[in-house]
C-alpha cells in the first residue's frame, strides 16, 4: 500500500484555488486528531497554513484545529478534500508541481504510555510526495481482475483446520473504492476463498467504533448469499485517541465493551483483543461470558510465545482461570527472512544495496526490537540518510517481522484460539519466501489445532496499488497450506 495522502488522480479544480483529494496512508480508519501536520506547496511555492483547509464530509476544519477532532472519523474509503486557497484557481488539465508533507500518529500503537495522566508515545508515520500532476475531475477506473479462476477441491472432514481470510488481506484495495463490502466480499466468493471472514473493525465499519444497523443488514445479506462464517472480529484500543492523553482506564472499558457487542451483533464467536491489562479483563471478562465471546490476544512480531511481555499475559490468564481467554498465533512472529516484498519497497524508496543488507543484518540480531530499530535508524542518519524517506517502514520492518523459533507455538497450543496465518510472498515454487508454512502446518497438526486458519496478506504494507492482486495470493496461499495438510495427513 502506498505510504501516500495524494495520487495521480488527486488535483482537483476547486472554485477557492484548487483541492487535493486525500487518501489516508494506513491500513484502517483514524480519528483526525491523528493527523499532526500538513503542508503543500505548488510549483516550489509553500502554501501558508492559513490558506489550507481540510474538509470531510462536509465539514471544513482548519489544520490547526484537526489534532483536537478526536471524535471525528476518517474513514477508510473517504477521500477529503485539502483546499488550497489561491487568487488563480486552478483550471482543468493544468499540470502542476506539487509537494505535501504529511505527519500522523497511530493511535493504537503505543510506544511509551503517558506519565502522570498525560500522552503517550506512539509509533509515527510520516508522508512525503513529490509528484507532477494534472488536474482531473474523476477518480482513476479500477483495473479489470482476472476471472475464471478453477475452484479448491472441496475442504473434507480430514482437513485439520478450516480455511478463511481476514478482510484486512484486501487493505489496499478497499481503501481505494475498488470494492464496495458486498463487492470484496463477492470476489472473495468468486475464487473459492472461505468459509471464515474476519474482519478489523476500525478498517470496515464506516460508524466505528459503534456497529450500526445498517452494516448488520449488509453483513448478514452477504453472509446469506455466500455461506460464509463469521470468525474473528478484530477490536484495536485507541489509547492515543485524544492528543492530551492517553484513556483511562474506564475509557479503554467502555470503547472496549462496545465492540463487544458489534462483535455480539455481528454473530462473531471470538474477538481479537489489543490489551490483556489484568484489571481491564477483569472487568471485561463479565461482558465476554455475557456475549459468549472469546477473547484472544495476538501474539505478534516481534514477540513470541515466551517473549517476556507474553508471559506476563500468561500469567494473567492462568489467574483469572476462564475458557474464554486465549491467544491469537499470528505467523509474522515466526519468519526466517524479511520479506522479499519489504525489501522491494526500501529499495523504492532509494535505500542502496549496502543499506538493504544492513537493515537484515540487524534484523537477524538477538537483540530487542526497539533496539535494532534505533540501530537502523542510527546507520541511515550516519549515512545522511533521512530515515523519513522511508515512512514508518524504518519502524515497522522490525516491528512486523519476528523470528521467534516456530516450535514455540506448541507451548501454548491448548491456549490457541485463532490463527492468523500471516503472509507476504508466494514464489514461483508455491511457497512462502519468508514463513515456513509446511513446518508450521506440521507443528500445529500435531499439536492439536482444529481452529481457523486465517489468511492474511501483509504485503499491502510494502506493495504498491495494483502491484499485485492479494486475494489471489490469498488463493495461491489455501493451496500451499491444503499441500502441507495433506502431507502431514499422509507422510510418505
Amino acid at each position: 500500500m502506498p505510504n501516500g495522502l495524494i495520487d495521480d488522480a488527486s488535483l482537483r479544480t476547486h472554485p477557492d484555488g484548487f483541492a487535493l483529494a486525500l487518501t489516508i496512508p494506513w491500513y484502517r480508519s483514524l480519528w483526525l486528531s491523528s493527523v499532526t501536520t500538513l503542508w503543500v506547496s505548488i510549483d516550489g511555492v509553500d502554501v501558508p497554513q492559513d490558506d489550507l483547509t481540510f474538509e470531510l464530509d462536509g465539514v471544513r476544519y482548519a489544520i490547526a484545529d484537526l489534532p483536537a477532532q478526536s471524535d471525528v472519523l476518517w474513514y477508510l474509503q473517504s477521500h477529503p478534500l485539502l483546499i488550497v486557497r489561491r487568487d488563480a484557481a486552478v483550471a482543468l488539465g493544468e499540470t502542476h508541481d506539487i509537494v505535501i508533507h504529511g505527519e500522523l500518529r497511530l493511535p493504537y500503537m503505543q510506544i511509551v504510555p503517558g506519565e502522570n495522566g498525560g500522552a503517550g508515545l506512539y509509533v509515527p508515520n510520516i508522508v512525503h510526495q513529490v509528484l507532477t500532476l494534472t488536474a482531473t475531475d474523476r477518480d482513476p477506473e479500477p483495473p479489470v481482475l482476472e476471472t475464471g479462476i478453477a475452484p479448491p477441491p472441496p475442504a473434507t472432514d480430514a482437513d485439520p483446520f478450516q480455511l478463511g481470510l481476514t478482510l484486512y488481506s484486501a487493505s489496499a484495495e478497499f481503501r481505494a473504492g475498488w470494492f464496495d463490502f458486498d463487492g470484496l466480499l463477492d470476489r472473495v466468493a468468486e475464487l473459492g476463498i472461505g468459509p471464515g471472514i474476519e474482519i478489523v473493525a476500525s478498517q470496515m465499519v464506516p460508524t466505528y467504533p459503534v456497529v450500526s444497523d445498517d452494516f448488520v443488514r449488509t453483513w448478514r445479506e452477504a453472509f446469506d448469499r455466500h455461506g460464509f462464517d463469521a470468525s474473528s472480529f478484530g477490536a484495536n484500543l485507541d489509547m492515543g485517541r485524544r492528543r492530551d492523553r492517553d484513556m483511562t482506564p474506564d475509557e479503554e472499558f467502555a470503547f472496549s465493551e462496545l465492540m463487544f457487542q458489534g462483535a455480539k451483533k455481528l454473530g462473531f464467536p471470538l474477538v481479537r483483543i489489543q490489551s490483556a491489562k489484568p484489571e481491564l479483563l477483569r472487568r471485561l471478562l463479565p461482558i465476554a461470558e455475557q456475549l459468549d465471546l472469546k477473547l484472544a490476544y495476538e501474539i505478534h512480531a516481534p514477540m513470541g510465545p515466551n517473549a517476556e511481555p507474553i508471559l506476563k499475559v500468561r500469567d494473567t490468564f492462568a489467574e483469572l482461570d476462564s475458557p474464554l481467554l486465549g491467544f491469537v498465533a499470528d505467523f509474522s512472529a515466526t519468519m526466517h527472512a524479511m520479506s522479499p516484498t519489504l525489501l522491494r519497497a526500501v529499495r523504492r524508496a532509494g535505500l542502496d544495496e549496502g543499506g538493504v543488507q544492513r537493515m537484515q543484518d540487524i534484523w537477524a540480531t538477538d537483540a530487542p526490537m526497539r533496539d535494532r530499530q534505533e540501530e537502523f535508524i542510527g546507520y541511515l542518519r550516519n549515512r545522511d540518510f533521512d530515515p523519513g524517506r522511508l515512512g514508518s517502514f524504518a519502524h515497522l520492518a522490525f516491528n512486523m517481522h519476528g523470528h521467534v523459533d516456530p516450535h514455540e507455538w506448541a507451548d501454548i497450543m491448548p491456549q490457541i484460539l485463532h490463527v492468523h496465518a500471516k503472509f507476504y510472498d508466494i514464489d514461483e515454487d508455491g511457497q512462502e519466501p519468508a514463513i515456513d508454512y509446511p513446518e508450521l502446518v506440521r507443528v500445529f497438526v500435531e499439536g492439536g489445532y482444529r481452529g481457523y486458519w486465517s489468511s492474511e496478506w501483509e504485503g499491502h504494507a510494502f506493495a504498491e496499488l495494483g502491484e499485485v492482486d492479494p486475494l489471489l495470493l490469498v488463493r495461491k496461499q489455501h493451496d500451499l497450506i491444503r499441500r502441507a495438510m495433506h502431507a502431514v495427513a499422509a507422510p510418505v
